[in-house]
């Protein structure tokens, strides 16, 4: 098999030499990830300057651009060929919930599969970033899954490993996204010029973690695997807004 592989963190983390060491087990695999961190960068593309890409002593290619713009270049432009599979990741910190519209990691995954790849965004739900190892080991059953049952279509999963042990690991759990309350407050302080400056505050806390979320399954040790899509439309507001729009 033939993986291309990104991530939100950048080409030096560590979940993203993880991730290629363990897909190398399986095939050919080819990096290209941004230059720096770009968490939070969801599905920016850069169109208002050229890219460049680079290659690290390690192999890796790097972008100066976000992970939307690696696989976009990589499959539209790069390569010499279409990878059988994109995966995103390993990033650090879990991408859960109202999370993933946000995020740089799936954002990577789904440009995959707006491209017709199957794809896979995978993060180590903990900031303690102590257990690569137990994703690793995740990817290496999905890809095994993919390898023993093709996909017959383009899929854009979504999935969350526990920080732990993996001797402490639970199932693989098919969920759905959990839901958070709003975001607190931004942090308001100066520079040192006195002008007024602004931190993006912290998420919110967690509004809908019930049985069948990824919040869920997570806080029980469980895997969680998410199918995504990317059709935005309010099915069920379209006759209520077609009576708007023609109210007399």
């Amino acid at each position: 098999m033939k993986f291309l592989i990104s991530n939100d963190d950048g080409y030096f983390a560590p979940g993203l030499a993880m991730l290629a060491q363990t897909l190398s087990r399986h095939g050919e695999v080819v990096i290209v990830a941004p230059e720096r961190d770009r968490s939070g960068a969801s599905n920016s593309l850069t169109l208002d300057r050229p890219l460049t890409v680079r290659k690290a002593a390690n192999g890796f290619h790097y972008v100066n651009g976000t992970p939307t713009d690696c696989v976009h270049l990589a499959v539209t432009g790069m390569l010499d060929f279409k990878p059988d599979m994109v995966f995103s990741g390993i990033n650090h910190g879990p991408n859960m919930g109202d999370d993933t519209l946000y995020s740089g990691t799936v954002a990577a995954a789904t440009e995959g599969f707006m491209l017709g790849i199957p794809s896979i965004a995978v993060s180590l739900a903990g900031y303690s970033g102590q257990h690569f190892a137990s994703a690793g080991l995740v990817v290496d059953q999905l890809v095994e899954r993919c390898k023993r049952t093709p996909f017959r279509e383009p899929v854009l999963l979504n999935v969350n490993v526990p920080d732990i042990a993996p001797e402490a690991l639970g199932q693989l759990t098919v969920t759905r996204l959990g839901r958070r309350h709003c975001a607190q407050p931004v942090i308001k302080s100066q520079n040192p010029r006195g002008e007024t400056i602004y931190w993006v505050g912290p998420v919110g806390n967690v509004q809908d973690a019930g049985a069948g979320t990824d919040f869920g399954a997570l806080a029980n040790n469980d895997i969680s695997v998410t199918p995504l899509m990317l059709d935005l439309t309010a099915y069920g507001q379209l006759d209520g807004i077609k009576t708007w729009l023609h109210h007399s």
